[in-house]
Parts: C-alpha cells; structure tokens; sequence
C-alpha cells in the first residue's frame, strides 16, 4: 500500500475550538473499568472542530448540507503550495504563487501550521486565511477545493458580510479548513478526505490524508 501522510488533527478536549462554538467534551458513558461490558466513548461539540468541511449552508441559509456534497470534490489530485509571509492572503498573493495551471485542489502551507505543535494547544486569531480577493482567484481558476492549516479560510477579523467563505460556499467551492501541513512538502499529492455524512448538517469532521504521487 502506497504511504499516507495523514493530515488531520486529532480530536480531544484539548483541540482549540473557534471562539463561541462549543467547547468538545469527551468522556466514557460505559467503562469496563467501572464493571461495565465493553467501552463506549461519547462526544459532545459542533461540527466544526479540527480537520474538517463547510457546506454552503454554513454561510448561505437553506443551501446545500453536508449530505448533499460532491464526494469526488475531496478526492483526487490535489497540490500544496507554502505561502512565507503574515497577513491575509491575497489574490496577488496566490497568483505569485506557482500554482500549477492545471490545479483543481490547492492545499495552503502557512505558518498556521506551527499553531498545531504547541503546547498546550490554544486559540489563534492571527492565523492566516483568504481575503475576498483570494476567493475570487480561486473561482476565477476553477478550484474544486481549497484547504487551509487553520480552522477557518477566512480571517477572524473578515470583511462585512463574511464574502470569502461566501463567494467559495456560493462557487460549489469545497472547503476544507483544520489541516496539519507541518510535515507535507510542496508539490503534487493525491487527496483522500471524506466528511461525516451528518444530516442537515452545515459541515462535518473529516478524516484527510495525502498520498504522495
């Protein structure tokens, strides 16, 4: 079998969260410490924890669930680019970027990526993320999925009306924020990332892994 990075966080009370969304609570409802049959886990946060998607419905109300997305838009060839720098990432920023031009899944390498090493894990709000004009490049160049080292792909501070994850989410662009690239070099990967398929949902955990090509 051909080597996997996985690129996912792990899940546990100790994973930052966005600020205001529920914090993750895991605990044992059944311990076979405690006499009980076998060990069962239960978790308790929302749906946009770690490694995982938006769907539109996220920013655009009574759009698409994460039921509805378009498996095929986690899965394929994909491409990482490192992007040295502080500050929103901008339009200009990836068209100077060497994105290849046949690319339909750009994975972003930022200095968010180092936020996943610390310890104890805490919330950032200067991690870096796309501004509007980003998000216009990437429908401009056909994206089927961006992906961000950090929880959102929009900055904490965004713009009024939230228009990057807008003009994605309204783009049938996927999203997919949360990824570790700490170890994953630039170049050409295969993806392989697929949500939970939680209904009516606005976004679900995912597992995301690379396979190098």
């Amino acid at each position: 079998m051909a080597h996997l990075i996985d690129i996912s966080v792990p899940i546990s009370p100790a994973l930052p969260v966005w600020e205001g969304d529920p914090p993750i609570e895991q605990k044992r409802a059944a311990d076979m410490n405690k006499g009980d049959i076998c060990n069962v886990t239960r978790l308790n946060t929302g749906v946009h924890i770690g490694t995982h998607v938006d769907a539109p419905l996220h920013f655009i109300n009574n759009d698409l669930a994460v039921e509805s997305l378009e498996l095929d838009r986690f899965v394929g060839d994909c491409y990482v680019v490192e992007l040295i720098g502080t500050g929103p990432i901008t339009g200009a920023e990836l068209a100077a970027a060497n994105v290849p031009s046949d690319c339909t899944r750009l994975l972003l390498k930022t200095s968010n990526s180092a936020f996943w090493q610390e310890e104890p894990l805490r919330f950032h709000r200067d991690f870096r993320a796309l501004d509007s004009s980003a998000a216009r490049w990437v429908i401009e160049h056909d994206l089927r999925l961006i992906a961000i080292d950090y929880l959102s792909i929009e900055p904490f501070e965004a713009e009024p009306g939230n228009p990057t994850h807008c003009i994605l989410l309204g783009g049938r662009v996927a999203i997919l924020e949360g990824i570790n690239l700490t170890e994953v070099a630039p170049g050409p990967y295969n993806l392989l990332c697929l949500p939970l398929k939680i209904l009516g949902s606005d976004g679900a955990p995912a597992r995301a892994v690379l396979q190098p090509r």
